[in-house]
């Protein structure tokens, strides 16, 4: 038993997105599927009070529209890529994950930042840029150890002697990022990310809408050819294909809320402009590996008690 370890590192297995988000508190999320296969997840999660520190593992490649929580400062190391992406709670950012997704990251809490000063105003336009330094991967296998220790051990370091090496190895490590950032690939992410960003904030905004391509391009304010640019950077796909899987989710999302005794999979599929059923089942048994009946004979999303 480890009942007697203040450092209680809690781990989640999850078999849908939205278990997932619910197991990472705090943020504001919205999750959607867009590689096909069962999806699987798992979130590590420790509370240092006034730090946290997230490991998050999917296999699927999962749509993220997210906030960090406000007045946060998170460091989020993408082991896919070994990249470090620095995020704040006052912007929405959007992304795609590549399949067998693996991060770890630590959250700085506002209270945390303000008590250390740490000045977030001046990190300006190295929010979500890639940031590669030879110690993302250092660290990052050393955090994810450090964890499995924790939830191991009897007894683990202090809570104030842990939080104190987190902030200097995450500042050293930005450090180091930094001098190696491309000041003109910057500038493309940046113009790419502001209109991902427009295009995270209508889909947050509105998560059941659906847009046709050109109303898209409108939403993002830019031409069509841009808003193909940006997506093709952002996602590593194209503008339509997002947008069918967008609904594609949502038509799941329909589904796990309700019964055979209130709808059938005709009625969703229309609901979301799949005017062609045999098309529609295809697709959607492409990208959950089920059919949409048998996500109907399911209990619905929240009858189960889970908080």
């Amino acid at each position: 038993m480890t009942t007697c370890n203040p450092l209680q590192v809690q781990a989640f297995d999850t078999a849908d997105v939205a278990e997932q988000i619910r197991a990472t508190p705090g943020w504001v999320q919205h999750y959607q599927q867009m590689s096909p296969g069962h999806f699987a997840g798992r979130v590590r999660y420790l509370d240092l009070q006034g730090v946290e520190i997230y490991e998050e593992q999917m296999n699927t490649r999962v749509e993220q529209n997210f906030s960090a929580p406000e007045g946060s400062l998170a460091f989020c190391f993408d082991r896919s890529d070994n990249a470090l992406y620095v995020l704040n709670g006052e912007s929405r950012n959007i992304w795609i994950t590549p399949e067998n997704y693996q991060e770890i990251a630590v959250v700085f809490g506002p209270e945390f930042v303000q008590r250390h000063g740490l000045n977030v105003a001046r990190l300006e336009g190295l929010f979500m840029a890639p940031l590669n330094s030879g110690q993302n991967a250092l660290f990052s296998r050393w955090l994810s150890g450090t964890l499995t220790r924790l939830a191991q051990t009897l007894d683990p370091p202090s809570k104030e002697a842990l939080t104190q090496q987190l902030l200097e190895d995450c500042l050293y490590i930005l450090d180091n990022a930094c001098v190696c950032l491309d000041r003109g690939g910057l500038q493309r992410r940046a113009e790419e990310r502001a209109v991902m960003k427009r295009i995270g904030e209508w889909a947050a905004d509105a998560p059941e809408d659906t847009l046709n391509l050109l109303e898209l391009s409108q939403v993002a304010g830019v031409s069509l050819r841009q808003l193909q640019h940006a997506f093709k950077a952002y996602t590593g796909m194209t503008p339509t294909h997002w947008l069918r899987l967008r609904r594609l989710n949502s038509a799941r999302r329909e589904l796990l809320s309700r019964t055979a005794m209130d709808t059938t999979v005709a009625e969703v599929a229309m609901h979301w402009s799949f005017w062609h059923l045999g098309r529609f089942s295809s697709s959607y048994r492409a990208l959950f590996n089920e059919l949409p009946s048998q996500t109907l004979a399911r209990t619905p999303c929240g009858a189960t008690g889970r908080g």
